[in-house]
Order: structure tokens, then sequence, then C-alpha cells
């Protein structure tokens, strides 16, 4: 080969090396930066994970600030209208009382007008002169007395007049406070709602797994067994301190005092206001959220160390199965109709006083 030739054929080899290596540069770089894209995307989704994880834990404390503020208002202003209700009670007995007062004094008037008007001082009549004197006496007394009787029914029913419109202007002042306060809560349940999409999508086999069960539990006690609940630990403890119970209202029956039925309640019993605020009694996870058989809506709660709280005769329910929820946030409201909630505790397969962990309503 001459060297014409091998050195045309090294200048081709190399001109094709360095084309080969140039091209491998090209990619190289490419791959480079679809990494480093992708690395960004991936940071931005973390950011957005972060910030949408920040608004939900936002959205839960507002919703126990402001579920607290309704509750709180709805008490005042049904406090307001028993008020009210009693002092139109006292007032119509007042004005009755007045009525009856109205026809004494008629009658004792015209007593005293008739006598008046047929005077008679013969000397041959003076016994029934004299008679006649002690009834115009005694009908005077009795003037006198229904009159001052009277009065005073007056002066209290001007009092009951003035107490019933300082009420009811306080009534009227709170009810802007309420409407503001529920339109505030309704808003911050459709966010809670809207941040719960991705649950939603993931209720349909849970709800097909708890209708089962649901239908399959014998009483409360087993329902609440079959949602399971959380980690048993040594540590028995609920709560640094007592809590307050899920719904505002009167205790009516305690634990292991005997029902109705004659049987031994295995929790409390309290009497609330229809459609009253039913707010998560602490920290947990929405475990059974639907109707079952004698209890009407019922949610179930897993929390801390082993614990379960059952919550039944819920009007409606604002919380999903599988929801984390904070320590007084809203998880719906009392039946209207029966507003008598049924609280039970349950650590494993046991039932707990709820004395032991919650303050007495």
């Amino acid at each position: 080969m001459s060297k014409n030739r091998i050195f045309l054929s090294a200048i081709i080899f190399g001109l094709g090396l360095s084309s080969a290596i140039g091209a491998g540069n090209n990619e190289l770089s490419k791959i480079q930066n679809q990494i480093k894209q992708t690395e960004q995307k991936h940071k931005q989704i973390e950011q957005q994970l972060k910030t949408s994880a920040r608004d939900v834990e936002t959205t839960k404390k507002q919703l126990v600030k402001t579920a607290d503020k309704v509750s709180n208002l709805e008490e005042q202003r049904n406090a307001l209208t028993r008020r009210i209700a009693e002092l139109d009670k006292q007032r119509d007995k007042i004005n009755a009382e007045l009525s009856q007062n109205h026809n004494d004094i008629a009658n004792a008037a015209a007593g005293m007008v008739f006598i008046a008007a047929h005077p008679n001082f013969d000397a041959e009549s003076m016994h029934d002169y004299v008679l006649t004197s002690a009834i115009l006496a005694a009908a005077t007394d009795q003037f006198d007395s229904q009159i001052m009787d009277a009065t005073q029914k007056l002066k209290e029913l001007e009092k009951i007049h003035e107490q019933r419109t300082t009420e009811k202007e306080k009534l009227d002042r709170s009810a802007k406070q309420y409407t503001n306060a529920r339109r505030e809560l309704d808003k911050l349940l459709k966010t809670r709602s809207a941040q719960n999409e991705k649950l939603k999508k993931e209720q349909k086999d849970i709800q097909n797994k708890l209708k089962k069960l649901s239908a399959a539990a014998k009483n409360i006690s087993e329902l609440s067994a079959g949602v399971g609940s959380s980690q048993m630990s040594s540590d028995a403890k609920f709560s640094k301190r007592k809590l307050n119970v899920p719904v505002r209202g009167k205790l009516v029956v305690r634990y292991g005092e005997k029902t109705a039925l004659g049987l031994k309640s295995d929790g409390w019993r309290i009497r609330a206001r229809g459609n009253a605020i039913v707010m998560a009694p602490a920290d947990g996870v929405v475990k059974f959220a639907d109707s079952f058989r004698g209890f009407g809506k019922v949610i179930i709660m897993s929390h801390k160390n082993g614990y379960n709280t059952v919550m039944t005769n819920m009007g409606e329910i604002d919380a999903l199965v599988g929801q984390e929820v904070l320590a007084g946030e809203p998880i719906g409201r009392m039946n209207e109709n029966k507003p008598e909630m049924y609280l039970e505790v349950r650590r494993g397969k046991n039932s707990v006083d709820p004395a032991r962990l919650f303050n007495e309503p």
C-alpha cells in the first residue's frame, strides 16, 4: 500500500472516529438534560405534595376552631330560645291572672256602685245599714287588694317584657354570627371534601367490605371489633388529660347502669340537641361510617394504643372511612328526631368506662 493511500485511510478513520465521539457526546448531553429536568420536576411534585399536606393540616385546624365556635353559638342560641319561651310562659300566666283580677275588680266595683246607689239611713233599718256598711267595707278592702295585686303583676309583666326584649336582642345579634360561622364551616367542609378526592376513589371496595361486616355483626361491639384497631401497647393511656365528649348534651345513662331494656350499659348515653355538631373525640382514623341496625348512622374511630370509640344516632356523616381527623374536627351531626348518642369506648375486646377518658358532659 502506498504511503499516500495509508495517509488517506488514516484521515478517513480519524474523521469517522471524531464523528462517532461527537454523536456520543450529544446523546449523553441529552440524557443528562432529561435527568436534570426529571429531578426538577420531582422536586416540584415534592414541593406541591408538601404544600398540599400543609393545606390539609391548615384546613383541619381551622375546622376544629370553627366547629367549636358553631357548637358554642348553637348552645347559646338554644339557651336564649329556652329563656324566651320561659318568659313567654310567665307572661301568659300573669296575663291570665290579670284577666281574673279584672273580673274580680269589676265585680267589687259593681257591688260598691250598687250599694252607693241605694243608700238607706232609716233608723228602723239600722240593722240593714250596719250590714250594708260592713259589706261595703269588705268590698272596698277586696277592691284595694285586687288593685294592688294587679299593680304588682303589671310591674312583673313590664320586667318580663324588658327581659324578653334583652334576650331577643341577644338572639338577633347572635344570628349574624351564627350564619357567618356556619357559612365558614360549610366552606371548610367542602374544602376538606375536595382534599379527600383521592380517598373517595378508594371507598368503593372498602364500603363493600364494611357492608358485609355490618350485615354479619350481631351487635355494636362485634362491629367495633371487626373494623380493627390500632396496635395494642403496654401503655394503656388514652390521653394525658381528660377529653371533651364528641357531642354536647346531658348524660342520661352511665357506664354499668341498666338500660330501659334491663341490660348493663357498656357506654354512655348522651342526650343532645337535634342536629348538634359531632366532633372527633381525639386524633384518630375513621374506621366505619355508615348505618347499623338499631343505631342509626354510626361512626367508629381508631385511636392510639388500641382504643376505638363508637358514636351512634348520627343524622349526617361528614367523614370518610380511612380519613385521619384531629380532636375536635367535625365529623357529622346528630339525628334531628332522635338526638341521643350512645358513646362506647373499647380497647381490644373489652369495653372501657368513658369516665376514664372523658369529662362528664
